[in-house]
């Protein structure tokens, strides 16, 4: 997968040099390119914001750098053009598991009070985090990133990775435990020290549903409970 990322502030995006994504991209799975909108502004002083027409408080990112950057991305990704923004779509799992596959996709951070209303015809998709006021769309779009990126073939050691992880089936994920075995008078589950797998299976999906009833209902309200699903609450 192959991401642009159009930004004011790039060394915000030096956390991706990290961990499993700097690992995927030292593999080639990953392809990350950062581009600095304030390279494409034609002010001599590399401007990119003004004044709001009709007055206001706060600077307005104005239209030029932005549409010049995004032509710029698009010679060498063909992907969807996202940006982050307050009237988005709200992020979720679904999204993440559709857009990392993908071949192509670029990001397009704002900032300020906002930006040009005639650069919105540019963009293919708007996300956003949730009903929150952050610094700027950097900070959305890392963990836009980082959630589709861990869903490539290959950047995870294994698919059962996150094939288990909350969210992924509309749940969320069961208790883990690993060593000691008895930590300040708390046992791991017998049942986890059994080796049957099958009832192992069970108990996890189990603890799943009782989680997800009593941390998030509207997630538990929304499944389509199987008939072990039902077996197992009782």
């Amino acid at each position: 997968m192959k991401i642009s990322i159009l930004t004011l502030f790039p060394n915000m995006f030096n956390i991706f040099d990290e961990s499993i994504i700097g690992k995927a991209r030292e593999k080639d799975i990953i392809k990350l390119d950062v581009i600095n909108i304030r390279d494409f502004t034609k002010n001599k002083h590399k401007k990119v914001d003004d004044y709001p027409y009709g007055g206001g408080a706060g600077m307005v990112i104005s239209p030029q750098p932005v549409v010049d950057s995004i032509r710029f991305a698009k010679k060498e990704n063909k992907g969807k053009v996202i940006f982050l923004g307050p009237r988005g779509v709200t992020f979720n799992q679904e999204l993440a598991k559709k857009l990392s596959k993908e071949e192509n996709l670029i990001f397009v951070c704002g900032h300020y009070e906002g930006i040009d209303e005639r650069a919105y015809k540019y963009f293919d998709m708007e996300i956003s985090l949730g009903d929150f006021v952050l610094t700027g769309g950097e900070m959305a779009c890392i963990p836009v990133i980082d959630s589709i990126c861990r869903l490539v073939p290959g950047v995870l050691g294994k698919e059962e990775s996150f094939m288990d992880e909350s969210f992924y089936h509309g749940v969320l994920e069961y208790p883990q435990y690993t060593r000691p075995e008895v930590f300040e008078g708390e046992k791991v589950p017998s049942i986890l020290l059994s080796g049957h797998h099958e009832n192992i299976r069970k108990w996890r999906r189990q603890q799943s549903l009782l989680i997800t009833k009593e941390k998030r209902k509207d997630l538990f309200n929304s499944l389509e409970l199987s008939k072990e699903d039902k077996k197992l609450l009782k």
